[in-house]
């Protein structure tokens, strides 16, 4: 029974054919293995292709909120370890003591010397960019300052409601820095050095049951406070 036409020996691919074809899949695999899902997956961009694409600041969140499981499943592991009592000792008797010798009499009182002005009281901060915003649960959020390499911004943040997670890390020009990072930190404070020019702040997630508020301030050298979450 006739069914199809079979193809003759001239109509097939030749093995050149096959391997180039293969040898050219190859290829595109691994541009985008380089250029996508490595960036997109893991955070690492040796193109710069996915920064551009905005894949590689995805990549970075993936592996926080993995970190942060992790993190979880460690905490959750720890034994507790069991009471054990600890033995008191016994009561000294008390020791009675001798009479003391009569105290010298007191040296004349030197001549006063009049007080001192007391300094002028330091004045705080004056903080450039302050922003405030509310975490619900779970919730994560991205602040960065636009820095030159070498500028020191001044920074002061606190969490209202409870402690958070935090990230404070850097990018640009295809490099990526992470300065700190922290668990359960109720505020923080101090100096951010950009260690190369590009954006340069803070990662926060709140792992609360409730709604947490955080007050961010910044000074110092560095150009625009901006949202990228």
């Amino acid at each position: 029974m006739y069914n199809s036409d079979m193809p003759t020996r001239q109509e097939l691919p030749s093995t050149a054919k096959l391997i180039r074809s293969t040898i050219i899949a190859a290829i595109v695999a691994l541009l985008l293995l380089v250029t996508v899902v490595m960036p997109a997956e893991y955070a690492l961009d040796p193109t710069g292709a996915g920064r551009l694409l905005g894949l590689t600041e995805m990549g970075e969140i993936k592996q926080q909120l993995a970190e942060e499981a992790a993190a979880d499943a460690a905490a959750q592991m720890v034994p507790v370890q069991p009471y054990t009592e600890v033995s008191r000792p016994e009561p000294v008797e008390p020791v009675t003591e001798t009479a003391a010798a009569p105290a010298p009499a007191p040296a004349p009182a030197a001549e006063a010397k009049p007080e001192e002005p007391a300094p002028a009281p330091v004045s705080e901060t004056e903080w450039q960019d302050e922003v405030r915003f509310v975490l619900t649960p779970g919730q994560g959020t991205e602040f960065k300052l636009t820095m030159n390499e070498g500028d020191i911004a001044r920074f002061s943040w606190v969490s209202e409601g409870g402690p958070i997670n935090f990230d404070t890390h850097g990018d640009g020009g295809g490099q990526s820095i992470s300065y700190e990072k922290g668990r359960g930190v109720p505020e923080d404070e101090g100096e951010l050095k950009a260690a190369f020019t590009g954006n340069h702040g803070w990662f926060f997630r709140n792992r609360n049951s409730n709604d947490v508020t955080v007050v961010l301030r910044t000074s110092g050298d560095h150009g625009e406070l901006k949202k990228m979450l």
